[in-house]
């Protein structure tokens, strides 16, 4: 795995073995960042990364020096893992991780963010379930981007808020945002 683009441009890192996450591909990766400087500026954001497994995406945000980003996940393997990471590339002070399930955290925060990415396995039965609570509970700013990673047996075009997905390989991306029509 790689760092595609910014300061830690280029920058290799390795996978444990029997890692119990799957990370999101670098064409894949590359592809979401692409739409991404293209959807919003990326500068100074709070970034929620659920089911944060590797870290890549965490660590691709802070490489770009998008903000701080705030990493969850329930595997104390994963967060073991991300923490390294943040060590490794020196990013402890802009990335926070917590070990908890990531509803459960949607359920209890309290703060906003301009982006919250969620990468559940592709099998999990509760896509939609993570969009409801993020606009349930107003957990985006005014003009924050929900974006859930997912395979081609999940369609979330019809949960309120959906705008646009995107493809790249095996991987989907389906954007969500309020906007003043919404309102």
């Amino acid at each position: 795995m790689r760092i595609i683009r910014g300061k830690y441009k280029t920058r290799k890192y390795g996978i444990p073995k029997k890692f119990p996450s799957r990370p999101t591909t670098d064409f894949a990766k590359e592809g979401l960042f692409n739409v991404l400087e293209h959807q919003m500026v990326m500068d100074d954001l709070d970034i929620l990364d659920l089911c944060a497994g590797t870290g890549s995406i965490s660590i691709e945000f802070l490489s770009r020096e998008a903000g701080t980003v705030v990493a969850v996940d329930q595997n104390y393997n994963c967060v073991r893992h991300i923490q390294e990471m943040a060590k490794r590339f020196d990013c402890t002070e802009d990335l926070l991780v917590y070990k908890q399930e990531m509803l459960r955290f949607l359920e209890k925060t309290t703060q906003q963010f301009d982006l919250i990415f969620a990468d559940p396995p592709y099998a999990y039965p509760h896509h939609a379930r993570i969009a409801e609570i993020v606009f349930e509970r107003d957990l985006l700013t005014e003009d924050g981007l929900l974006i859930i990673e997912h395979g081609k047996e999940t369609d979330l075009s019809a949960i309120t808020h959906f705008r646009f997905s995107r493809t790249y390989g095996n991987v989907y991306f389906s954007f969500f945002q309020i906007n003043q029509e919404d309102e």
